[in-house]
C-alpha cells in the first residue's frame, strides 16, 4: 500500500490555539527570518503580543477557528476514494491510504508520518497543497517531512510544484467562469490575489512569483475567446520585512481610481478556504471596496471540487507510475 501525505500549513482549531499556532509559524526561520537566529523566538513573541487580539478577533469573525483542518481532511477522504476507485485501478484491494500533515498545528507532519508507519506503510508520497513552490511554504513542509520520514528508512517521493498542471487549471477555470456569472452579463475586472512572500526570497531565486504568473498565463489561455481585464496583487503580509507588491489593498484603491465598479477576486495561490479568504477577502477587502463604490465578489475556493480532487489524483498516479510503484 502507498501512503499519500497531504502537506499544508494548518490553522488553529480554537481561539485558544491561535497563540501557539502563531508562535509555531513565526518561530520557523524557513518562512520568515526575524533578525539573527538567536533572536527569532523573542522577536516572534513580540510580534505575536502585538497582533494576537486582532488575529483572535479575525478568527472569531469566521466561526472561532480555521476551517483548514476540516477541509483538508475532506480533501484527503475524497482523494483516497478516487485513488482506489476503478477509474485508476483494476485491483480489488485498496492501493492508497491518504493522511494529512500540517506544518504549524495539529495534526503535525511528524505525527502523520508516525501514524502511517504504525499502519504498516513503507512507501509515502508527500503532496504539497501549495501549487506554487516556495522555500517558505512547500520547502519548509518538505524539510519537516523528510526529517520525519528518514528515521524510518522507508521509500518516499515528493510532489512539490504543480502550478501548470492541466487538471488544476481546469479546476480554476471552472471556478472563475462560475464567478463571472455572478455579475449577470457585466464583465468585471479580475483581480488575482496571491499570498505575499518576503521580497528577499524572490531576490535569492525563489520561483514562487514566477509560478504564480505561470498559473495566471495558463488560465488566460482558457479565456482567449472571452478575455477580461486583470491585475495581480499580494495579500496577507506579516512581520517587519519587505514583501511582494502591490498589496491587494493598494490594488483595490488603484482600480477604484479608474472608475471600476465590479471586481472578481480570484485567490490564486489558495486551494482551500481559511482566514485569508473568509476574513481578509470576504470581510476586510469587501468592506473596503464597498466604501470605494466597488462591488467585490470572490471565486469559490477549490476545496473538494471534483475537478480539483481529480487533479490531485492524477499527480499521485503519475508520480507512482514514473517511479514504478504501480
Amino acid at each position: 500500500m502507498i501512503a499519500v501525505l497531504l502537506l499544508n500549513m494548518g490553522g488553529p482549531d480554537s481561539l485558544k490555539a491561535v497563540k501557539p499556532f502563531l508562535y509555531n509559524l513565526f518561530a520557523d526561520r524557513d518562512i520568515i527570518k526575524l533578525g539573527p537566529s538567536f533572536l527569532q523566538k523573542p522577536i516572534a513573541s513580540l510580534i505575536i503580543r502585538k497582533r494576537l487580539k486582532n488575529v483572535i478577533d479575525a478568527y472569531g469573525a469566521i466561526g472561532g477557528k480555521s476551517p483548514l483542518q476540516d477541509i483538508t481532511n475532506a480533501q484527503a477522504k475524497a482523494l483516497e476514494i478516487l485513488l482506489n476507485s476503478s477509474q485508476f485501478t483494476v485491483h480489488s484491494s485498496q492501493l492508497f491510504k491518504v493522511y494529512v500533515g500540517m506544518r504549524y498545528w495539529h495534526p503535525f507532519i511528524e505525527d502523520a508520518v508516525d501514524h502511517a508507519v504504525r499502519d504498516g506503510i513503507n512507501r509515502v508520497i508527500a503532496l504539497s497543497l501549495y501549487p506554487h513552490y516556495s522555500t517558505a511554504t512547500t520547502g519548509s513542509s518538505v524539510k519537516k517531512f523528510e526529517e520525519s520520514v528518514r528515521k524510518y528508512h522507508i521509500d518516499y517521493l515528493c510532489i512539490t510544484s504543480w502550478f501548470n498542471n492541466p487538471l488544476y487549471i481546469d479546476a480554476l477555470e471552472e471556478k472563475i467562469r462560475q464567478g463571472l456569472e455572478k455579475f449577470k452579463g457585466q464583465r468585471p475586472v479580475v483581480l488575482f490575489s496571491a499570498h505575499s512572500l518576503p521580497r528577499k526570497f524572490v531576490d535569492k531565486g525563489d520561483p514562487y512569483a514566477n509560478e504564480i504568473q505561470g498559473t495566471i498565463n495558463e488560465v488566460l489561455r482558457r479565456f482567449v475567446l472571452s478575455p477580461f481585464e486583470w491585475y495581480l496583487s499580494y495579500q496577507s503580509k506579516t512581520g517587519p520585512v519587505k514583501w511582494l507588491e502591490p498589496s491587494t489593498e493598494d490594488m483595490i484603491h488603484k482600480i477604484s481610481k479608474k472608475g471600476v465598479k465590479n471586481v472578481l477576486v480570484v485567490p490564486i495561490s489558495f486551494v482551500s478556504d481559511h482566514i485569508e479568504t473568509l476574513y481578509e477577502i470576504d470581510i476586510q477587502y469587501k468592506n473596503m471596496a464597498a466604501a470605494l463604490g466597488i462591488n467585490i465578489e470572490r471565486t469559490e475556493s477549490l476545496n473538494t471540487s471534483s475537478k480539483f480532487i481529480e487533479a490531485l489524483a492524477d499527480m499521485v498516479i503519475r508520480k507512482s507510475t514514473e517511479t514504478r510503484w504501480l
